[in-house]
C-alpha cells in the first residue's frame, strides 16, 4: 500500500478525498438518517476496495468522483466552509506552537543589564539612570556632563545606515520641542498586542507624538519610568521651540530561544545560562522570569573572595573551569566596571571599589560560607556591578528552571547565534 501511495497520483488523491469524507461522515453521524449514512457509506467502501484492489488510475477516480457526488448528496453543508478551514488551520497553527513553545524551546526577551556584555538587555545613548546619586557632587556633574554630550552630538543615520542600525537592534526617538512651554504630560504608550505604537508627550498644551517607542526594559509600575530615567526630563521642565525633548538611541535587548527540552534528561551544569521562574523565591518582584549565570549547585559550599573569585567547597573556580572562560579572564590589577567581565564582587571588595555597599549582602566578605541545600542552586550576573542575584536574596528551587539559552535571534549582532555561553 505504501508504493502504491507512493507511486501512483491517483492513490493519493483516493486516500485524500476518502480521508476528508470520513472525517466529515465522523463529525455528522449523530446528525444524519441511516439512509445518509448508507448512501455515504457504500461509495466509500468501494473507492476503499478500489485503492485496496490496485485497481486502475481511471476506477479509482471514477469511485472517488462517485463518492463525492453522493457527499454533496447526503451531507449536511457547513455554513461558512471558508472561514471554518482558516480558523481550524489557524488553531492547529496555535496548538503547534503552543506545544512547542511548552515544550522544546520558548522565546525570551532580556529586560536588564544583569548578564552583560555576555548578554545585552536594553540599554540607551544618553543613559542619566546610570548616574548614582549618592555620589559626591563633582562626579555627578561630570556623569550629567558627559550624558548631555552624548545627546547633543548623537547623529541620527539614515538611508543604508539607518537600516544596518535596525538590525543592530537600535531605534532612535528624536521630539524637538514645537512651542514654548512646561512639559505637561506623558501619557502611556498605545499598544497593540506587544507591540507600542506611539505615545505623547503634551508641551505647553500641544501633544508630541513619538510613533513606535522603543522598549525601555523597565518594570510596569511605571509606564514612564523607562523614559523619564534615560531621559532625564521632569514634569513642569520648560521647554523653548526647537529644544530637544527626547533624543535617545535605544538599543533592545536581546531576544534568544531558551532550550525545554534538554533538563528533562539531565540535571543542569555549573556555568550554563538558565532562564528560571522567580515565584517563591526571596526576590521582591515575584512570577517572573530571570536569567543569570548557574554557579552553585545543591549541597555545596560557597564563599567570594575579595579577588572577585568564587571559592566551592574548597575550590577555587578560575578561567579554566568550562564557562567561565570570560568570567574570570579578568585583569586582576584592573578594578570591576559596569558591563564588563569582572568575575563576581562581594560586599568588603565592592566597599573598596567605590561600588554600592548593599551589593552583596549575602556574601559580606570573603570569610562568609553560603551552604546550599539539598535541592536548591544559586545564581550570578556576569555584570558583577550591576546585578541582582544570588549575593542579594540567596538560592532558588531546582523546580523553577525553565531552560537554558540556547540561541540569540536577535537583534544581529556579535551575540547573534550559538556561541553565547
Amino acid at each position: 500500500m505504501m508504493f502504491k501511495w507512493l507511486f501512483s497520483k491517483a492513490v493519493r488523491e483516493g486516500c485524500a478525498v476518502l480521508k476528508h469524507y470520513r472525517r466529515l461522515l465522523a463529525a455528522q453521524r449523530d446528525i444524519l438518517s441511516p439512509q445518509a449514512i448508507a448512501g455515504v457509506m457504500a461509495p466509500m467502501n468501494h473507492l476503499q476496495a478500489a485503492i485496496a484492489e490496485g485497481a486502475n488510475t481511471g476506477a479509482i477516480r471514477i469511485k472517488a468522483e462517485e463518492l463525492q457526488f453522493a457527499a454533496e448528496k447526503w451531507l449536511k453543508p457547513y455554513p461558512n466552509a471558508a472561514w471554518r478551514e482558516n480558523v481550524e488551520v489557524l488553531l492547529v497553527a496555535l496548538a503547534v506552537a503552543m506545544g512547542i513553545r511548552t515544550f522544546f524551546v520558548q522565546p525570551f526577551k532580556i529586560p536588564t543589564g544583569s548578564m552583560q556584555p555576555t548578554l545585552f538587555g536594553v540599554t540607551s545613548k544618553p543613559d542619566f539612570s546610570k548616574i548614582d546619586s549618592r555620589q559626591d557632587r563633582t562626579r555627578v556633574d561630570a556623569q550629567v556632563a558627559e550624558q548631555v554630550k552624548l545627546r547633543d552630538t548623537m547623529q541620527i543615520p539614515t538611508g543604508w545606515n539607518s537600516f544596518k542600525d535596525w538590525l543592530a537592534g537600535n531605534s532612535y526617538v528624536h521630539v524637538v520641542a514645537q512651542n514654548d512651554g512646561e512639559l505637561q504630560a506623558v501619557n502611556p504608550p498605545t499598544k497593540f498586542l506587544i507591540f507600542n505604537i506611539c505615545q505623547t508627550l503634551v508641551i505647553g498644551g500641544v501633544p508630541h507624538t513619538m510613533w513606535f517607542p522603543p522598549d525601555y526594559g523597565e518594570a510596569p509600575l511605571e509606564y514612564r519610568a523607562g523614559l523619564r530615567k534615560r531621559t532625564d526630563f521632569q514634569s513642569g521642565q520648560f521647554f523653548h521651540k526647537g529644544d530637544d525633548v527626547v533624543k535617545i538611541r535605544a538599543s533592545a535587548g536581546d531576544h534568544l530561544f531558551v532550550d525545554r527540552l534538554t533538563y528533562n534528561f539531565r540535571k543542569a551544569e555549573r556555568g550554563e545560562i538558565v532562564v528560571f521562574a522567580t515565584l517563591g523565591t526571596e526576590i521582591q518582584q515575584q512570577d517572573q522570569f530571570y536569567i543569570k549565570r548557574l554557579c552553585v549547585l545543591p549541597g555545596e559550599r560557597v564563599q567570594i573572595g575579595d579577588d572577585r573569585h568564587m571559592i566551592i567547597n574548597g575550590r577555587r573556580i578560575d578561567a579554566s573551569v568550562p564557562h567561565f572562560e570570560n568570567v574570570y579572564g579578568f585583569n586582576p590589577n584592573k578594578p570591576p566596571h559596569e558591563s564588563e567581565y569582572s568575575g563576581h564582587v562581594n560586599g568588603n571588595a565592592a566597599s573598596t571599589y567605590g561600588l554600592p555597599s548593599n551589593l552583596a549582602p549575602r556574601f559580606p566578605d570573603a570569610e562568609t560560607v553560603f551552604t546550599t541545600d539539598s535541592n536548591s542552586y544559586m545564581v550570578f550576573g556576569d555584570n558583577t556591578c550591576n546585578s541582582s542575584d544570588s549575593r542579594t536574596w540567596g538560592t532558588f528551587p531546582a523546580k523553577n528552571i525553565i531552560g537554558k539559552c540556547f540561541f540569540v535571534y536577535w537583534p544581529i549582532t556579535s551575540r547573534f547565534g550559538w556561541g553565547n555561553q
